[in-house]
């Protein structure tokens, strides 16, 4: 089924910031749009907020003025929802109550024909149930734009229990003839955005509650090491940690409290205590004229040591070994064994793989990176055996690659390395599960909340078993269901194979020790 025409009207309930977003977005489509607000005359500023932003876009030479005038003719108020009688297409954009919507949409089937499309725009609520005791359900789905709407280009396409394929079908071609990135997902849990971002804040909460580093040295190591555009502490305190943990604890109730979406207690306490964010002067970080934000631990210089052993494949830092040669630093590689880098003081510094520093003599463990030659902060972690020589050497290797380097807490999987292995098994189980693609999923996670790589892609580029490898040694070093690989994962890993090689083992790929195990 083709897009709805813009000759089509295209009605919005709610007058409020998201409401006016999504008006705009579809009058400079090019429809007649109507606004109805409970409160006529929010419905009215709505229409003027609208208009206005019209006119700032035609001050700015992004709109010429006959299509400025002639836009700003097509958007009006309606005092009355009988007014929205000829829409072809009504979203809704009030209040974040189940009733509330179902007596919206219960009274606009009597207004609207039966070929028009009903949406909503909810991010938490489920679509399914929205549509419960709808006369026409088949025709009712959900539009979740992300907020600023006229700027972010992300829609997700919700289908409920009862969406007919084609209503569906006409939504998408309509937001994608909007100039919207649409993605296609079932009505689950968050949707696809609130659903598979829920580690990106839990495990950096998690390493701060097991006290493996500080908000301010977290933040920069998922920034200047994973890629990540904002940290999660201080975007939390962007959105409102009330916010935040509102949609955190709506996902986990919604999946009948799954150890997999586990709010934080430190958030918790955080939003008890009225520290909100940015909005309430303090969050995790204070806010304000006088506000000094907190640095990241950066250790020291140390000086780096002449020469290393590359042993075994370092699979996602294969990298390094170019680079240790380009910064003068001579290296021997050997294929059995690993995998790891052999430091002259005999220790040994290892990729993060959900075991623990502490479980091995003289072992640092450091952090995945999106890309070892781009990233300008590694975190290493150490146990009580690892001695201050091989800290120091490790230390002193990475700054030789003109890197900061933060020195964290024993905690398995380190920042990184566990957000991203997470993000790759709550994707992997959603595609399973049907919610929606893996290319879909990468599109949203990439254009709703700006990550570098889409969990899949990332998936891809690691290898297929590292996800499962890692996660798996979590789960067993924090039991209780939180880490434990998804079946789908396992599938994705090791299906092709026929065998989990080395799920039993603790001393390393290929059975190959390193360290001395304790």
């Amino acid at each position: 089924m083709t897009a709805i025409e813009r000759s089509r009207t295209v009605a919005v309930v709610g007058a409020g910031t998201m409401g006016q977003g999504i008006a705009q977005v579809a009058l400079l489509a090019g429809h007649r749009v109507l606004i109805h607000d409970i409160d006529a005359h929010a419905a009215r500023d709505g229409v003027d907020q609208v208009r206005d932003r019209v006119e700032r876009l035609a001050a700015k030479g992004r709109l010429d003025r006959a299509g400025a005038d002639e836009a700003n003719g097509r958007i009006n108020a309606a005092q009355a929802l009988s007014e929205l009688a000829d829409a072809a297409l009504v979203i809704e954009a009030v209040v974040e109550d189940v009733t509330v919507k179902q007596q919206l949409f219960a009274s606009l089937e009597g207004v609207v024909s039966p070929d028009a499309l009903l949406a909503t725009n909810t991010s938490s609520l489920s679509v399914t149930e929205l549509a419960a005791g709808m006369a026409h359900p088949g025709r009712f789905l959900g539009l979740h734009f992300f907020n600023p709407a006229p700027l972010l280009p992300l829609v997700e396409v919700v289908s409920g229990f009862a969406t007919d394929q084609a209503a569906a079908e006409r939504a998408y071609e309509t937001v994608l003839g909007w100039g919207k990135t649409p993605v296609r997902c079932a009505d689950t849990p968050g949707f696809i955005v609130n659903r598979i971002a829920r580690p990106f804040y839990a495990e950096a909460f998690a390493v701060y509650e097991e006290q493996g580093a500080d908000p301010a040295t977290i933040d920069a190591v998922l920034r200047e090491s994973g890629g990540f555009k904002m940290g999660p502490f201080e975007l939390t305190d962007l959105i409102g940690q009330d916010v935040n943990e509102a949609v955190t604890r709506s996902v986990w109730d919604s999946f009948f409290r799954s150890p997999k979406f586990t709010p934080s207690l430190a958030q918790r306490r955080l939003v008890q205590s009225g520290r909100l964010g940015r909005k309430s002067g303090h969050g995790w970080f204070p806010y304000g004229p006088d506000a000094r934000l907190p640095q990241p631990h950066t250790a020291a210089p140390e000086e780096a040591p002449a020469k290393v052993t590359v042993v075994g494949d370092l699979g996602p830092a294969a990298a390094l070994a170019d680079l240790l040669e380009e910064a003068g630093i001579a290296v021997t590689a050997t294929g059995q064994g690993g995998p790891y880098i052999q430091l002259p003081g005999e220790g040994q510094l290892v990729l993060a793989d959900g075991k623990t520093s502490v479980e091995f003599t003289d072992v640092v463990y450091f952090d995945l990176a999106l890309d070892y030659r781009e990233a300008t902060r590694i975190a290493l972690s150490t146990g009580e055996d690892t001695s201050e020589r091989t800290l120091a050497e490790a230390v002193g290797l990475f700054q030789k690659l003109g890197k900061k380097v933060s020195v964290i807490g024993d905690v398995p999987g380190m920042i990184v390395a566990r957000t991203v292995a997470m993000l790759i098994d709550l994707t992997a189980d959603a595609v399973a599960r049907g919610v929606a693609t893996a290319e879909d999923i990468d599109t949203a996670m990439r254009l709703g909340v700006n990550y570098p790589l889409g969990p899949s892609a990332w998936h891809e580029r690691l290898g297929r078993d590292w996800a499962y490898d890692l996660l798996h040694h979590l789960d067993e070093r924090c039991p209780g269901g939180r880490y434990a690989p998804s079946l789908a994962l396992f599938k994705l890993g090791y299906a092709e194979d026929g065998a989990v090689d080395g799920a039993e083992d603790e001393t390393g790929d290929d059975g190959e020790e390193y360290g001395d195990d304790q």
